[in-house]
């Protein structure tokens, strides 16, 4: 089916995607430092909410829908590094 990307908080998936795909029973999990990461499985999905970079992932269909762990795990050891490496990337204004 799908994986659609939302890159800040404040997106979401249409209201198109949450009828067909985000119903039915539910199943939360809670991750990360201060339980800030987001996992809500659904029956014919999984929706992936990060609020330490504000992005949200909807899984859809059964072959994408279990690529959400893997993004769980990826997400886990990337707010795990230090904070060295999440700025190594800085324009002539803030050197």
């Amino acid at each position: 089916m799908g994986v659609f990307r939302f890159e800040n908080k404040y997106a979401a998936p249409s209201r198109e995607q949450r009828e067909r795909y985000m119903k039915g029973e539910t199943e939360e999990h809670l991750f990360g430092p201060d339980n800030q990461i987001l996992l809500i499985v659904y029956d014919e999905a999984a929706y992936l909410k990060d609020d330490i970079d504000g992005v949200r992932i909807l899984f859809t269909g059964a072959q994408d829908k279990q690529k959400v762990y893997d993004e769980v795990r990826r997400l886990l050891e990337y707010h795990q590094q230090p904070d060295v490496n999440k700025d190594a990337f800085k324009t002539g204004n803030e050197v």
